[in-house]
């Protein structure tokens, strides 16, 4: 068969028999990515175009990731009690405003308060849209689902980062109104395309209410909280591309265009790799994907502390974007599997603020590392991550249930509960 029907096959088999509501959710994500210009050049805007130091730049950017932090969990809480559709609508609707805000205010006080409300606002929609996904798609499509929208995502940042420098050009505030329009258009899609997919109460799983789930439920669960801190640490593994990386490559003498193209390959390799490697990983064991994406991970950093040249580094970020890639829908399919049906915002919340956190605590302990013992200690530790990750993942899932297990009905069916359910 010709390589071209082969790659056709292929994309049909990867994108078919997903609901249709799965789709605009997708498209919404989408469109909010590609409008993501405020993370992109939010440094540059308040050095360059207000005249602020670069500290009080990384203040603001340290406020912005906190918001993220704190609205985690309440976005999670909030699509439990309210509704995923009611918690798209509020979040995407307050982030439009607030980014718009954002562009028009300047006092040094003022700019740090909004953007502490835009990163509230832009993190709390993340929790609905994890456990939309999960109600809409059967359990055995969930993979492939997650694949696919973290494939959107990269897609619409890897556009939005290249128009956000043209935009920046022409006007500041532009960018600023252009994405709090593209956030609006994505309200507007979740308004008229997107039902509520909550199910209904009193489902039982594995002999539990759900309804009975609350954050106290979240941090007694043991192997699911054991996880989440795995999480962290894979997490604080990838932060170091865009805050390890580029501080020890200008250390060494590269210049930041050479960054931008070193980085560039993880955007590239993600658009054009997640599609095929899902259809690779989609039906295999979540335990060793995990196990291996989180060592890949870790090593992958590690073997920069080698690389001499711009190509080998480029080579390094393709080992550790493989892994990337197989890590990011496997750990958030893990996630709904160890999630009670009703607690699934609450859950995703919980699992969203593990990479909230290793944001914020991903800049501090790399520039400490860098300049107490040098970049080729934060690879070595990096490499030791990793490895306590993936050895952290093969002693808390030996036990993980079969899909099957887990399984509930379609959306909208109360289930009746199950026999001798305690």
């Amino acid at each position: 068969m010709p390589y071209a029907l082969r790659a056709r096959r292929a994309v049909r088999e990867t994108v078919s028999g997903l609901p249709s509501a799965f789709w605009w959710l997708w498209a919404s994500t989408l469109v909010n990515r590609l409008g993501g210009f405020v993370a992109t050049f939010m440094a540059l805007y308040l050095t360059l175009d207000r005249g602020y130091s670069a500290t009080y730049a990384g203040l603001v950017a340290a406020l912005h990731g906190l918001g993220g932090v704190v609205s985690s969990l309440g976005g999670g809480v909030m699509t439990d009690r309210l509704g995923r559709r009611p918690t798209l609508l509020i979040a995407q609707s307050s982030t439009a405003a607030s980014v718009a805000l954002l562009g028009f205010v300047s006092d040094p006080v003022a700019i740090a308060g909004v953007a502490f409300l835009v990163g509230m606002a832009s993190n709390a929609s993340r929790p609905a849209v994890q456990a939309m996904m999960a109600d809409i798609v059967r359990p055995e499509d969930r993979i492939r689902a997650f694949s696919l929208n973290y494939w959107a995502i990269n897609l619409g940042f890897a556009v939005s980062s290249m128009a956000a420098g043209f935009i920046a050009e022409v006007s500041y505030r532009a960018g600023f109104l252009i994405e709090a329009g593209m956030t609006l258009v994505c309200a507007i899609l979740v308004f008229l395309r997107l039902p509520e997919s909550k199910p209904a109460e009193g489902v039982v799983t594995a002999g539990v209410r759900d309804d009975s789930v609350s954050l106290r439920t979240v941090l007694r669960d043991g192997r699911f909280m054991s996880v989440v801190g795995l999480s962290f640490l894979v997490a604080l593994v990838f932060q170091q591309g865009s805050v390890g990386l580029p501080v020890a490559m200008g250390e060494a003498g590269f210049s930041p265009a050479e960054y931008g193209l070193a980085i560039a390959v993880n955007g590239v390799m993600i658009v054009v790799l997640q599609i095929p490697v899902t259809r690779f990983i989609e039906h295999r064991d979540p335990r060793r994907l995990l196990i291996v994406s989180s060592v890949l991970a870790g090593y992958g950093f590690a073997l920069t502390a080698f690389a001499g040249s711009l190509g080998v580094i480029a080579l390094t970020v393709c080992v550790w974007t493989l892994a990337e890639i197989v890590n990011a829908p496997t750990q958030t399919g893990l996630v709904v599997r160890l999630s009670p049906v009703h607690g699934r915002g609450r859950y995703q919340g919980m699992y969203t603020m593990s990479w909230s956190v290793a944001a914020l605590v991903a800049p501090l302990l790399s520039g400490f590392v860098i300049d107490r013992f040098g970049a080729a200690w934060l690879w070595g530790l990096c490499a030791v991550v990793g490895t306590v990750a993936g050895a952290g993942y093969a002693v808390l899932m030996r036990s993980l249930p079969d899909e099957e297990k887990v399984a509930e009905p379609p959306v909208g069916v109360r289930p009746q509960p199950e026999v001798g359910a305690g």
